[in-house]
């Protein structure tokens, strides 16, 4: 594990984040949803990237997250500011490339306003359960002020006794074992409060990104609604969307990345070739 230093460009409180940099070969992101981290990731079998053993391979902990640190200011977690966290990140270990970047859940927020602030430093994306997302969000709003309340009010214990009792999506592993968020307790209710008061860039925004984009989701997931997935795939003008409806249909994720990764770098080399 590594860590790259740096400074909120708001706050300009110091961060800290932790990284794994392995393998040669072009360059593949992965980011973790909220609450999760490298660790939880690979816990859960969300490791997406884990073979694609010909790439160099970047996972790291958002800041507030696993081995991260950031600060107690709810502002700071918004989408915006994580997308500097990236955004810095790869200036500092690929200046000179682009990159293909996997992003699930929050981190698919993370990828879209990084990719529409600076577009060149992808090659392609990768965007895995989009989150909810403008319309949507104001009922998400509401929740994640509650987690942050209850969590304040009650301890993590007792949020997590009520977390482990809602249904699951039916594409998710019913053995899928429960785990605590991977972020200090005391710090949790400040990650929910400031993803509350974030979103997505706007569907005009989006509609001039011009990357190749596979786009997956899942079936009756309220945090992680389909409208989300299929309204990117409608504006996004280079997408592909794929369903999951059972956990056998998860299981071909890891194969459909592997794919679209290649055929991205195979596009950028014809196009190296057709300018040669």
């Amino acid at each position: 594990m590594a860590r790259w230093n740096l400074t909120d460009h708001t706050t300009g409180e110091p961060v800290s984040l932790a990284y794994d940099d392995e393998g040669e070969g072009p360059a593949v992101v992965q980011l973790h949803g909220l609450t999760s981290s490298r660790a939880r990731d690979r816990l859960l079998g969300l490791d997406i990237i884990a073979g694609l053993t010909d790439h160099r391979l970047i996972h790291y902990d958002a800041r507030g997250h696993g081995h991260s640190t950031g600060p107690r200011i709810p502002g700071a977690y918004a989408w915006p500011r994580l997308a500097e966290d990236l955004l810095d990140l790869l200036d500092h270990l690929i200046p000179d490339e682009p990159v293909h970047a996997v992003g699930k859940s929050m981190g698919v927020g993370t990828l879209l306003h990084a990719a529409v602030r600076r577009p060149e430093r992808f090659s392609g994306l990768t965007l895995i359960i989009p989150p909810t997302a403008w319309a949507s969000r104001v009922a998400q709003h509401d929740a994640y002020v509650r987690n942050a309340d209850l969590i304040e009010r009650r301890g993590l214990r007792h949020w997590s006794s009520l977390e482990k009792r809602l249904p699951l999506p039916p594409a998710v592993r019913p053995d899928r074992p429960f785990t605590l968020p991977d972020v200090a307790e005391d710090l949790l209710p400040t990650l929910y409060r400031g993803a509350a008061a974030t979103d997505l860039p706007t569907v005009g925004e989006l509609a001039d990104l011009d990357l190749p984009t596979l786009i997956l989701g899942w079936l009756d997931d309220p945090s992680h609604p389909l409208s989300t997935a299929r309204t990117l795939h409608e504006v996004l003008p280079d997408s592909r969307l794929a369903i999951a409806r059972t956990p056998a249909d998860v299981a071909t994720w890891p194969g459909r990345v592997a794919d679209h990764v290649d055929a991205v770098a195979e596009r950028g080399a014809a196009g190296v070739r057709g300018r040669r």
